[in-house]
């Protein structure tokens, strides 16, 4: 039982490095607005928190000791030392070409009614 919790605590631990990753990524550095940002970052801890305690009650009763604390934070810190770079590069390229994907789509799609809102400018 002991085993099972530690492992569902680092477990845990990973899981949230993991979605601080995806939400680091998505949030990007372009934000000027400090307040937005801090509404931001508020927003993604409740959600990372209500996730975790979730996860928590479904693997191991939410039984929260401070072992459990301590083995989340060991999985994160081995998350950010290990995984971390890999996955957040990954997540760049992987967002960068659905951008791109998507711009070229849009361009596609949009590219007829472009054609018929010049021809209707040009009977005007």
């Amino acid at each position: 039982m002991q085993i099972k919790l530690v492992s569902y605590s680092f477990l845990a631990g990973i899981l949230l490095g993991f979605m601080f990753d995806i939400y680091k990524v998505f949030r990007g550095y372009e934000n000027i607005y400090k307040l937005l940002i801090v509404i931001e970052d508020i927003l993604f801890w409740i959600l990372a928190a209500i996730i975790i305690f979730i996860f928590l009650l479904y693997t191991n009763q939410a039984v929260i000791g401070l072992y459990v604390y301590l083995c989340m934070a060991v999985g994160i810190y081995m998350y950010f030392r290990t995984i971390s770079r890999k996955f957040t590069a990954l997540q760049s390229k992987i967002n960068f070409y659905v951008v791109k994907i998507l711009r070229i789509l849009a361009k596609y799609i949009s590219y007829p009614f472009r054609i018929f809102l010049d021809k209707i400018k040009k009977i005007k």
